[in-house]
C-alpha cells in the first residue's frame, strides 16, 4: 500500500481544501488520545491524513499537546511523510508577516523532554537529531512555496518556547540578538517524535507577527495573530496542494531508517510491557 502523507494543521489551518473521499477516524494509541480524530482522504490522487493540532475549535494549549499520541496515530495510519504547518513570530526583520520560513533547525526552550520521546521504561534509544528536519521534504516544500509565489525563506532556526503566554520584551530581544529566526510553541516535540517514529518531517513556519522585540511595530497579541492567520492558511493550502503530488510515493530517505542503529538496550532485556507498547515502532528490529 502506498504510504500516506500526513498534514498537521496549526493555528488557522483546521481543514484541507480539495480533499476527497473524506473520513474522520478515531485512532487509539498506547500514549493516550491524539488531539482529535484524524481525517483521511485523497489529495491530488495521493492518500493523505490530516490532524488539527489543537483540535477542532482550537481547544488544546501548546503545553497540553500529546505529540507522542499524535505521531503514533499518524504512524498507525501508514503515514511516512508529515508536513507541519505552524504559526510563528519573527525574530528578525527579514521575516515579515505572511512570509514563509522553511526552517531547518530547532532550539528547545521547553521543559518537556520526557514527553517528546516514545522510549524509556526499559528500552533506551538515542536518535540522530543533528538535522532535525527531513532535507528531502524540506526541499520539496521550498520549491512548492516559490512556485506558488510565496515570499519564502530557505532555512532558519525555530525557537520552541513553552508558552502559553507570549514572550516578554526582554526574552524577545534576547532571542533576536542571539540570531534565532522564528519563535513558536509546538514543533520541536513533533519533530522528535516523528524522527523516532521514522516519519519524514518538515515545517512550514508561517509568520504572523514580529513577537515583541521590534519597538516600532505592534507587539504580538491574539488579535494581531488572528489578523494574519486567514492569509497564511490560504497560502499554506496552495503550497500543500502543489507539493503533495511531488512527494515520493515510496519511502527511502534516511528519516525512514532513523531507528536502525538507535536502540541501545539488548533485545533480550526489553520489558514485555514496553516491547508491546513500542511494537509498531520496532517492527524492523523485532523481525530481524
Amino acid at each position: 500500500m502506498e504510504p500516506r502523507i500526513g498534514i498537521i494543521g496549526g493555528s488557522g489551518l483546521y481543514q484541507v481544501g480539495g480533499l476527497t473521499r473524506q473520513k474522520w477516524v478515531s485512532v487509539s494509541t498506547p500514549f493516550g488520545r491524539p488531539s482529535d480524530r484524524l481525517l483521511t482522504g485523497e489529495l491530488a490522487g495521493r492518500p493523505v491524513v490530516f490532524l488539527p493540532r489543537h483540535g477542532r475549535g482550537h481547544r488544546i494549549l501548546p503545553g497540553e499537546l500529546n505529540h507522542r499520541a499524535n505521531l503514533y496515530a499518524m504512524k498507525k495510519l501508514g503515514v511516512a511523510w508529515v508536513i507541519s504547518v505552524s504559526a510563528v513570530g519573527s525574530l528578525q526583520a527579514r521575516y515579515r508577516p505572511c512570509d514563509v520560513v522553511v526552517i531547518d533547525q530547532f532550539v528547545d526552550r521547553t521543559k518537556k523532554s520526557a514527553e517528546h520521546t516514545f522510549f524509556g521504561e526499559g528500552i533506551v534509544a538515542h536518535i540522530s537529531f543533528a538535522e532535525p528536519i527531513c532535507q528531502e521534504l524540506r526541499g520539496l516544500l521550498l520549491r512548492a512555496g516559490r512556485a506558488t509565489g510565496a515570499r519564502v525563506h530557505d532555512g532558519g532556526i525555530y525557537l520552541n518556547m513553552e508558552g502559553p503566554a507570549f514572550s516578554t520584551r526582554a526574552e524577545s530581544l534576547f532571542h533576536h540578538r542571539l540570531g534565532y529566526d522564528v519563535i513558536g510553541m509546538t514543533n520541536l516535540g513533533e519533530a522528535r517524535c516523528a524522527r523516532e517514529a521514522e516519519i519524514a518531517y518538515a515545517t512550514l513556519a508561517m509568520v504572523t507577527d514580529y513577537d515583541c522585540w521590534k519597538p516600532e511595530t505592534e507587539h504580538v497579541s491574539v488579535d494581531l495573530v488572528v489578523a494574519n492567520l486567514q492569509k497564511n492558511a490560504a497560502l499554506a493550502q496552495r503550497i500543500i496542494t502543489h507539493v503533495v503530488p511531488r512527494i515520493p510515493p515510496s519511502i527511502g530517505c534516511s528519516c525512514h531508517r532513523a531507528l536502525a542503529h538507535a536502540v541501545l538496550t539488548d533485545r533480550r532485556a526489553w520489558p514485555a510491557r514496553t516491547r508491546a507498547r513500542l511494537r509498531l515502532l520496532l517492527q524492523r528490529q523485532l523481525e530481524a
